[in-house]
């Protein structure tokens, strides 16, 4: 590690060193595939590149391209090929170019490969370093303790040239499971950061860290030694990069989750996965009970620590989250709503046998429909609630494309390939979305310009840095969320109604004190509007962000 260090010390950007803040107001992530809009007969790159400047100036200071590698399954997640971009999307140049104004965050796939990756094929045929590099335990027996996020069987066999032998596939037949206790494993994707690094990209999202690792008799998850080679990887990216950023993707219990955080040296940033289905739940709901009385345990995180406050994404809603903060009733009463919306459930299999909800396949934007007669009946205000909702929260906020432009369940995208999350994957040709987008009354150019909108105010804010103190005030209510961010004469109120009627709020109330000039006014930034009285009525699924001004 020490010998890649020192022959890659001519990465490090000098300029970058005088600014030595990670994330700011204005961080916000942009979570797309390469292609999630494309233009016939152009890499899907530059088409991703010209959209994003001409439409999504302030919601894509940091774009997470989602896996652009060679792939043959799972939405890029079956890497073939770690030694280009797939020639459908362009090439390295096309990604650095991107990078030039934007932060560019990118997938590191380390439990497995695909199928048809050169390792695996050395593995078939017997030969280096494959034979090595492929996790084949000779006895089955001891690995009946093994949490599982699918279903599929644990195991399969792979015909070699020495007979048949197991391989080991946590996510299904195609992702053939890597033997992380083979150190040349890290050193082969020690070098592939240096590659990511050399072009653009410099936030590294590690995908599925927590299955890495594997021991008999045990869970075989967030073992010890994942741990360990988390906090080498962030030293290894800070002795690299001045602004490098270290993102774990474990989508697993609440506390679990915080494991890569707490100690202060391993993840800069981890998803914060209960944040969707809670949220969810609240607006499908009219209840949020749960989701308040979450917002106020909120953690406390050490220095240079936060989280990934998102909605959407390119998997499907987790459920593991929720464990510990969701009866089994409401979950019942959350998957039945899903699947009334056109929502399908992932199962996993269970130590038992028995196969248990894992994740909601379905489209953010369907999911914010309403479940009676007419499904778009408050639907754009639903959806612009949950990512006004994100925002606000303490930590970086980040949007999934597909989502921003209102896509619906993907129904044909979904017939054609049989995966449940293509549901949530649909891709745009870029000349019809230009088009759409002219009618200011479409939903995608609403939810454009209001986040838009919404992001260049947060900007100007110093309490919406990601860093920044919050507090929930509304642990004994179900019809409204209202935080706080910032301190003294910069804080903001964040007020949600979180149902489908009007809410009247008094600003006389105890929770709205404030110890400066009680003569100053308030003032609704998202609206630029001054509030003339102290009664505040608050139309359904609304968002208000208060602040005192002289």
């Amino acid at each position: 590690m020490l010998q890649i260090l020192q022959e890659n010390s001519d990465i490090r950007d000098v300029e970058s060193a005088s600014s030595p803040e990670l994330w700011d107001s204005s961080s916000v992530v942009l979570i797309t595939y390469p292609d999630t809009v494309f233009r016939k007969g152009e890499d899907s790159l530059k088409t991703l590149s010209d959209f994003i400047d001409k439409k999504l100036g302030n919601i894509a200071k940091i774009i997470h391209v989602l896996p652009f590698l060679p792939s043959t399954s799972d939405g890029g997640f079956a890497v073939s090929n770690h030694d280009q971009i797939a020639p459908s999307f362009g090439n390295w140049s096309d990604l650095k170019k991107l990078s030039k104004d934007h932060n560019i965050m990118a997938d590191l796939v380390l439990n497995h490969v695909s199928s048809s990756h050169k390792w695996v094929q050395q593995f078939i045929q017997s030969i280096n370093p494959g034979t090595s590099y492929i996790l084949s335990p000779r006895d089955l027996n001891g690995w009946d303790k093994v949490i599982r996020p699918r279903n599929t069987s644990l195991f399969i066999k792979l015909a070699t040239k020495e007979g048949l032998k197991n391989t080991w596939t946590t996510f299904g037949p195609d992702q053939i499971d890597l033997d992380w206790q083979n150190p040349d494993i890290l050193i082969e994707f020690l070098k592939l950061i240096v590659l990511y690094l050399k072009n653009g990209v410099s936030w590294i999202r590690l995908d599925a860290i927590a299955f890495i690792w594997k021991e008999k008799n045990t869970s075989c998850l967030h073992r010890d030694q994942v741990h360990q080679i988390v906090k080498l990887l962030r030293f290894y990216l800070e002795n690299l990069v001045n602004k490098g950023v270290i993102i774990t993707e474990t989508n697993v219990p609440e506390a679990e989750n915080l494991s890569y955080l707490k100690s202060g040296d391993e993840a800069h940033m981890a998803y914060n996965f209960p944040l969707p289905p809670l949220l969810l739940e609240a607006l499908v709901s009219n209840k949020a009970d749960l989701l308040n009385k979450w917002l106020c345990s909120w953690p406390s995180l050490p220095f240079k620590t936060t989280f990934l406050n998102f909605t959407a994404s390119h998997d499907g809603i987790g459920l593991r989250p929720l464990e510990g903060l969701m009866t089994q009733n409401r979950l019942h009463e959350l998957l039945v709503n899903c699947e009334k919306r056109g929502g399908l459930i992932s199962h996993r299999k269970m130590e038992n046998g028995e196969d248990s909800p894992y994740e909601l396949n379905i489209s953010w934007w369907s999911a914010m429909s309403d479940s009676g007669i007419d499904p778009s009946y408050l639907q754009v205000q639903r959806f612009l609630l949950s990512q006004l909702f994100t925002i606000a929260l303490q930590g970086v906020p980040a949007f999934y494309l597909p989502a921003v432009l209102a896509s619906e369940n993907d129904i044909k995208s979904f017939g054609r390939s049989g995966e449940r999350r293509d549901l949530n994957r649909e891709r745009f040709d870029v000349e019809k979305l230009y088009l759409k987008l002219k009618d200011i009354q479409s939903f995608p150019n609403q939810i454009i310009r209001e986040l838009n909108s919404a992001m260049e105010k947060r900007t100007k804010e110093i309490s919406f840095h990601p860093d920044s103190p919050m507090h929930c005030l509304t642990k004994d209510r179900s019809d409204v969320v209202i935080i706080t961010r910032g301190e003294n004469k910069d804080k903001i109120w964040a007020i949600h109604n979180m149902t489908n009627s009007r809410l009247t709020i008094s600003l006389l109330d105890s929770i709205f004190s404030y110890s400066e000039d009680s003569s100053s006014k308030w003032s609704d930034l998202l609206k630029d509007k001054l509030i003339i009285n102290n009664i505040l009525e608050v139309p359904p699924y609304n968002v208000m962000w208060l602040k005192r001004i002289n």
